[in-house]
């Protein structure tokens, strides 16, 4: 189970890194990871998406707001992706819609963090 909780962080960190937008301090690996624990139940098809993993986004979507804290984000929790199990890739990719935040960018596990989260 650990495996996939680390897998559903690495797919809504990428989908919240690719939503941010300027300036502020490094984010860490250990607030992406707390920040977006309420969506886990969620991207591994436990649970609903809950307005704690909504309010989890938008809070990283405005923690990470420099390209170099989006770009931190996105390849610290892709580092974690190869030990990981699966997750419903279709539920992640619509969670911000739902959520009522913006993603111009593609949402994948395959997505190329120095070229599309700038």
């Amino acid at each position: 189970m650990a495996l996939n909780k680390k897998q559903a962080l690495v797919a809504f960190a990428v989908v919240v890194a690719l939503l941010a937008s300027e300036a502020s301090a490094a984010i860490t690996c250990g607030q992406v990871g707390s920040t977006l624990a309420p969506c886990i139940p969620y991207a591994t098809g436990r649970g609903t998406l809950t307005p704690s993993c909504c309010s989890g986004m938008r809070s990283l979507n405005s923690m990470a707001r420099t390209s170099g804290d989006r770009q931190a984000v996105c390849r610290c929790l892709k580092s974690l992706a190869g030990s990981v199990g699966k997750i419903n890739m279709g539920t992640v990719a619509g969670a911000p819609a739902k959520c009522g935040v913006s993603v111009p960018f593609p949402i994948s596990m395959s997505t190329d963090c120095n070229k599309y989260v700038t």
